[in-house]
């Protein structure tokens, strides 16, 4: 379900009304430049750390690496609708590429909800039932979850590789097009797509959160024996994945239900713009996800920190046994006598 392409359906039935070309422009080029740059760095560098201490992986390692991966995918492509907004609705990039960025920002978005969803979950069943945490929670079981998660999206955000890239010749600018249909598709299947997602992708996810937040919250307040680690952990995962939640996910998923009903007409000119303009925004605050989740790595994450920490050492430790290895292979070099010789004798000639 693309917002994009509900802006575009809204300006169709609404040709007579002023467009937002430049608002929608100047916003999504400056926002998904800021994401590139921030979550390229923040999800590089999480990146980075979960790789080389893959050695000490926990359940919570599997989710905030696949988490990292699906972000870094995300934001590779964004540098593509960077350009796209600069020149003004003008895509140079091919018909793949355009079909590409379009499924990569679903996969991301829905990988991102149901990853926290899972860990959410799983950090419930680690401090309300903790013997049963044994048994259920694993590696491997954790590495199944998430190559099932990928699987899921992957497959069911197929759709968004049925429209490409098209030329727009009603405008008389002759633009190539992506991320907007022509005018002409109908939003049948826009509102079927929209609900199944709204109920199995959001609002389901969404209460399952809610119900584990709300008994960990109950059971660190019955409990205040619990470890000072693990209740900070805790508390940091609630706060990080519910802003994520409430500044990402819900706004865009009630404006594009709200945006649908809105197709069906009738409305003046004021409240088209202003429609258009909160579909730009949403959108916008829904591509920021990928910038929150390196928050969720740093301050929740099993030992993230002692992770940096460990490996800035170690890089340290091995920078000092090459520096030592390469003092005692000179030492040893045997052309290093002869030289010294050769520079005695000369001196005392």
């Amino acid at each position: 379900m693309n917002m994009e392409t509900l802006g575009n359906l809204t300006r169709s039935t609404n040709a007579s009304c002023p467009t937002i070309d430049s608002f929608r422009n100047q916003v999504y080029s400056a926002a998904y430049s800021t994401f590139c740059v921030f979550g390229f760095f923040g999800n590089g560098f999480a990146l980075l750390i979960l790789i080389k201490t893959y050695k000490e992986k926990t359940a919570f390692h599997i989710y905030m690496l696949n988490l990292a991966m699906s972000d870094l995918l995300f934001v590779f492509t964004l540098p593509l609708r960077v350009v796209y907004y600069v020149y003004n609705g003008n895509w140079f990039f091919g018909d793949f590429l355009c079909r590409i960025t379009s499924f990569a920002f679903y996969v991301n978005l829905y990988c991102s909800i149901f990853m926290m969803t899972a860990m959410s979950f799983t950090r419930f069943i680690a401090i309300v039932f903790p013997v049963l945490n044994l048994k259920l929670v694993s590696v491997r079981k954790t590495k199944l979850v998430c190559t099932g998660i990928w699987i899921f999206v992957t497959v069911s955000s197929i759709p968004f590789l049925l429209t490409g890239s098209h030329r727009d010749i009603t405008s008389g600018e002759n633009k190539t097009k992506c991320f907007e249909p022509p005018p002409s598709k109908k939003s049948s299947t826009l509102f079927i797509l929209n609900y199944v997602s709204l109920v199995f992708y959001f609002a389901i996810p969404f209460c399952i959160i809610l119900v584990c937040y709300t008994l960990i919250i109950k059971t660190l307040l019955s409990n205040p024996m619990t470890k000072r680690q693990t209740r900070r952990k805790a508390v940091w995962m609630i706060i990080i994945v519910m802003t994520a939640f409430l500044v990402c996910f819900l706004p865009y998923h009630i404006q594009r239900t709200v945006h649908l009903q809105f197709l069906k007409g009738g409305k003046t000119c004021e409240e088209v713009v202003f429609m258009q303009k909160l579909v730009v925004i949403t959108l916008a605050m829904a591509a920021s996800n990928c910038c929150f989740d390196p928050m969720l790595y740093f301050f929740s994450g099993e030992n993230f920190r002692r992770r940096i920490s460990t490996l800035r050492k170690h890089s340290a430790s091995s920078a000092k046994h090459a520096i030592a290895r390469k003092k005692s292979l000179i030492t040893a070099d045997p052309s290093n006598d002869v030289f010294e010789e050769q520079t005695k004798e000369s001196n005392e000639s």
